[in-house]
């Protein structure tokens, strides 16, 4: 016979009362979104991120997220934000309207379901995230300043194609070049390798990262010395849902990659510091998992 003294029991019952909480919390985000206060701020203003001369989407003070479609024939139009599905109401004149709960700042993947069917937001832009193309839409940060578009000196965001030799395939990367690049042929510079989260690609720093403007405005205000900045597609093989997710990834793959295709690329190239005093890896997500193991694997590289 189990005996349970007052503590253990104590114990127990806390535990168990806290794993039923985290239930119902999760219950409560997941899935439909939940019932939203009456008291909407009607303060929207176009996104930042819509395609040019679009009305909406729209964003609020609150971070909320208000979008607008025309589809007289459909049935049912959701608004679906980071997988929570929010109802739009219908108009006599078949216009769809809704809002978003408030929503943290930065950037978020979207975009809209038609009687069951995903389809995209068309006043909105484009782009490669969380394994697919699909719509963003950019929350208003308290600290965007520093990834603003301003009236500095601007670098370059060059897109790259190359046969890479070890993968036996054409490459895809994009290259960040300082401003002052393209002035003083005899100069060379350090290189940061900079390697995107799990599904997402080469493309990411660049687009929803802003690196290139955060670069721009740190340079202008001499917080930084000028670097070039690479970014490739970092993919690994693997399934997510085998052999304890990531970590029975192999990440092997891409590091010959980068050893024998993308480095050699880079440095025959473009006008590098090519040393390893010189040559820095560092990632997001999944990024930064390949950068401890790349790194500590090639101290005499990196």
């Amino acid at each position: 016979m189990i005996q349970i003294n007052s503590f253990n029991r104590s114990r127990f019952l806390y535990t168990k009362a806290f794993i039923v909480f985290f239930l119902l919390l999760a219950e409560a985000t997941s899935g439909e979104a939940q019932q939203k206060p009456s008291v909407v701020v009607e303060d929207f203003k176009p996104a930042s991120t819509n395609q040019a001369g679009s009305e909406y989407p729209q964003v609020n003070s609150e971070g909320r997220v208000r979008v607008r479609i025309k589809a007289p024939e459909a049935n049912n139009v959701q608004l679906n934000i980071n997988g929570v599905k929010y109802p739009l109401t219908k108009s006599s004149d078949g216009v769809w309207m809704g809002d978003s709960n408030p929503l943290d700042e930065g950037n978020h993947y979207y975009g809209l379901v038609i009687d069951g069917a995903d389809v995209p937001d068309p006043g909105s832009t484009y782009i490669f995230g969380s394994g697919a193309w699909r719509n963003d839409i950019e929350i208003p940060a308290r600290d965007q300043d520093f990834y603003a578009m301003k009236n500095v000196a601007h670098g370059q965001l060059r897109e790259i194609f190359y046969y890479g030799n070890a993968s036996q395939s054409i490459r895809h990367c994009f290259v960040y070049t300082p401003p002052d690049y393209d002035k003083d042929l005899t100069k060379r510079y350090p290189v940061l390798y900079l390697l995107h989260g799990y599904r997402e690609g080469e493309s990411g720093w660049g687009n929803q990262g802003h690196a290139g403007l955060i670069m721009d405005n740190l340079l202008a205000e001499a917080k930084a010395k000028p670097f070039i900045i690479v970014m490739e597609n970092a993919g690994t093989t693997g399934d997510l849902s085998k052999r304890g997710g990531l970590a029975g990834f192999d990440f092997g793959v891409f590091e010959h990659i980068l050893l024998e295709d993308v480095i050699p690329y880079i440095d025959t190239n473009f006008r590098t510091m090519a040393d390893q005093a010189h040559r820095a890896l560092a990632g997001l997500s999944m990024g930064g998992m390949q950068t401890k193991r790349i790194t500590l694997a090639n101290l005499n590289t990196f």
